[in-house]
């Protein structure tokens, strides 16, 4: 795996931007998704593996439960992939992991919590238009089909409607990253997706192993967590926008108002 560790804002910038160009486009368009985490020790495990137990049936009966008190309106079309989205998005321990299409984002995630600013961060980056070229013949043909790098749920419903549907299409585990519906501002601002391995059981960890190429760790140290905090306000990547509402607004002025311990 490719692990940078940056040392300045600047360093910072074109380590999250590397590779962004696209030559047959004239653009800046990267292919990288990104997870931002308050720790650079934590690893890629899914909050349904953090749970314990057997996640293959604890997945099954959460859902379902979900689904069961849910309103049917909070989600466009009653699809798994959409009632799992909606779960993820509200805290339901899932085989998914949230990731985000913007840098800055990521890098809120890893800069909000004042109270890690003795460790590290970490950016996390993955390539998944990479990813999803190891997909099954069965998956990448509905990508190349409607021209896309990444499943909604409406897509991803042609190939598998059901969870025993997603695992049967192949033997070994693979990995593909579902966008969600807009199912609320703060997803939208977000700009968020969501990785998806077809075994509950794996977690992307796992999956990665001998396949590094295809993801970068990006680490924050601690000591520039203030420069890139600040930096971020200023750009007006905040709670009060990623979460949008009173709670976000709190959350925000509670940090931004906060003593810096060593001033």
């Amino acid at each position: 795996m490719n692990e940078i560790r940056v040392e300045s804002w600047v360093d910072l910038q074109e380590a999250l931007f590397a590779g962004s160009w696209r030559p047959e486009l004239g653009r800046h368009r990267s292919n990288y998704a990104f997870r931002g985490r308050t720790s650079a020790d934590e690893t890629l495990e899914t909050s349904l593996l953090r749970l314990g137990g057997d996640a293959r049936s604890l997945e099954g009966y959460l859902l379902r439960n979900f689904r069961k008190y849910a309103r049917r309106g909070d989600v466009p079309t009653d699809s798994v992939w959409d009632w799992l989205a909606l779960g993820q998005h509200h805290g339901l321990p899932t085989r998914l992991l949230d990731w985000t299409y913007s840098p800055f984002v990521a890098l809120h995630f890893a800069t909000a919590n004042l109270a890690a600013y003795d460790r590290d961060g970490v950016v996390w980056a993955i390539d998944y238009t990479r990813v999803h070229e190891q997909l099954p013949d069965a998956l990448r043909d509905v990508l190349d089909h409607e021209g896309a790098n990444v499943f909604t749920p409406e897509l991803l419903a042609r190939a598998a409607r059901t969870f025993r549907d997603l695992e049967r299409i192949a033997d070994e585990p693979f990995c593909t990253f579902l966008e969600p519906p807009s199912l609320d501002e703060r997803i939208v601002n977000q700009y968020a997706l969501f990785s998806l391995l077809s075994d509950s059981r794996t977690s992307l960890d796992e999956w990665l192993d001998g396949r590094e190429d295809v993801i970068g760790k990006i680490v924050v140290p601690a000591g520039l967590k203030w420069e890139v905090r600040d930096k971020l306000d200023q750009a007006n990547i905040t709670e009060r926008v990623l979460f949008p509402g009173l709670d976000g607004l709190s959350a925000w002025l509670t940090r931004y108002y906060r003593p810096r311990p060593d001033a």
